[in-house]
């Protein structure tokens, strides 16, 4: 069909336009074509007054490299995936931020997809990523369903893990839950506590067995015998139906919970219950939220470096990917710092 007369129609008499071309980029700074493509694919191997002068020629032309070609000539897409358990807890969602800022300072994107906690909803995020070009995976998400029979991986795409196992079989970047579990049980005995009583996360979290195990064993090396964990959920709610629990009785003087927001549910019930925190009942948290300093009491905590958790996943995950036929790292453990505010004291005389 033909256009009407007055009709807007494709001017086929006109040449397509394009963008600045790599040659156009060479021209406009005064360089090799060569060259171009060095700064354009992050080489090392160009003097720094040469790559800010072709920068500029790029910026001023406004060129954009063409990254599935970059990727031909490479075998690299710069892009990275990431499969998450779940984004609504705090530490998910302070590692995935600073792993979308290294990576992004490295010159790689982000490509999230979220995943259920069975392993068929594992495999299906797994399937998701064997459709997009990525040159290597992060998970953050408990490491034991990657031994499903029906979960694959990709194949020679490195993979790195958050939140799971040391004794994992692929690399590992995690905080030191044990030693956080431990400062927080220790800094109780010491202020005279005679036990520590402890609320737990979700039975299946290898981040809650980690703290449970590291709570029972700091007690036991000090002559204890470690009351009956409450397992909670890490909600707020799940922290204030076992602080009613336990604040009703007489024998809790000190509790640890394994997360800032089952604490602060805690302290809200040992609030309703008539008894005061840390006058009655110590209370130590774990992840030391932004809002922890304003609990009230504030609460002492157990601060995780979500931040290097991230930075070290994304250095691990690079260097699996620039030098595939190196040994790969096992395990990086983050070190935790035990923050002292107002919800502990010693016990009552």
């Amino acid at each position: 069909m033909h256009d009407l007369p007055g009709s807007i129609g494709p001017d086929m008499t006109q040449p397509a336009t394009r963008g600045p071309s790599m040659a156009d980029v060479a021209r406009h700074a005064g360089v090799s074509s060569q060259t171009v493509s060095r700064v354009a694919n992050g080489h090392s191997n160009v003097e720094e007054p040469t790559r800010q002068r072709v920068i500029a020629s790029m910026e001023a032309l406004g060129y954009r490299p063409n990254r599935a070609a970059r990727a031909l000539r490479s075998g690299r897409f710069h892009s990275i995936g990431v499969i998450m358990f779940t984004l609504s807890t705090f530490g998910n969602m302070r590692t995935l931020e600073a792993i979308a800022d290294q990576a992004a300072e490295a010159g790689y994107s982000i490509t999230l997809i979220p995943a259920g906690p069975t392993a068929s909803q594992v495999s299906g995020a797994y399937s998701r990523l064997n459709e997009q070009a990525v040159d290597g995976i992060i998970l953050i998400f408990e490491a034991h369903l990657i031994g499903k029979t029906d979960i694959t991986l990709p194949p020679g795409v490195p993979v790195v893990v958050i939140d799971s196992n040391p004794d994992s079989q692929l690399p590992v970047v995690d905080t030191d839950q044990a030693l956080g579990a431990r400062q927080a049980t220790q800094h109780l005995l010491d202020l005279g506590h005679r036990t520590v009583w402890h609320i737990s996360g979700p039975l299946t979290s290898f981040s809650a067995t980690h703290r449970r195990e590291a709570w029972a064993a700091t007690l036991a090396e000090g002559g204890i015998e470690a009351p009956p964990p409450l397992a909670g959920d890490w909600s707020t709610e799940s922290g204030y139906r076992l602080g009613l629990e336990l604040g009703r009785r007489d024998d809790v003087t000190a509790i640890f919970a394994a997360n800032d927001q089952m604490a602060l549910g805690a302290i809200r019930a040992l609030h309703e219950l008539g008894r005061e925190v840390p006058g009655d009942v110590s209370v130590v948290g774990f992840d030391d939220l932004e809002e922890s300093s304003s609990f009230w009491p504030p609460l002492t905590t157990v601060r995780q470096d979500f931040r290097e958790v991230g930075r070290l996943s994304i250095q691990t995950l690079l260097r699996s990917i620039e030098s595939p036929t190196a040994a790969p790292d096992r395990s990086v453990l983050v070190p935790t710092e035990l923050i002292v505010r107002k919800s502990t004291a010693p016990p009552r005389a």
